[in-house]
């Protein structure tokens, strides 16, 4: 048996009132036209996608992280560069009645 939510119904998507399209830039492009390196951009996404997710937490609200295979999709539909790249999807807002969280624990 798949564990909850890892199958292809994701019903939590259509019904959050918010979903935050992060996106990761690989490099920034000057005036001039030139390609520009970031370095550290993974971890710096994630760091900033971290204090967004405590700061979202801290106001009451839920959030869950959602990372679709593959993601380039969203690229088109949100039209954004191609020095983008989708880093997750967070969807937010207030959690159900009710709602039960899997106690998961790892070895």
């Amino acid at each position: 048996m798949a564990p909850p939510g890892t199958d292809a119904d994701k019903p939590f998507l259509e019904e959050a009132p918010y979903l935050i399209a992060i996106f990761s830039q690989r490099y920034g492009i000057k005036e001039n036209g030139e390609k520009e390196k970031h370095y550290f951009v993974k971890e710096s996404v994630g760091i900033a996608t971290g204090i967004l997710i405590t700061a979202i937490h801290n106001v009451g609200l839920a959030s869950l992280t959602h990372t679709p295979s593959p993601m380039g999709f969203l690229n088109e539909i949100l039209g954004r560069p191609e020095n983008e790249r989708p880093f997750l999807l967070l969807v937010v807002g207030y959690p159900e009645e009710n709602v039960k969280v899997p106690d998961i624990s790892k070895k």
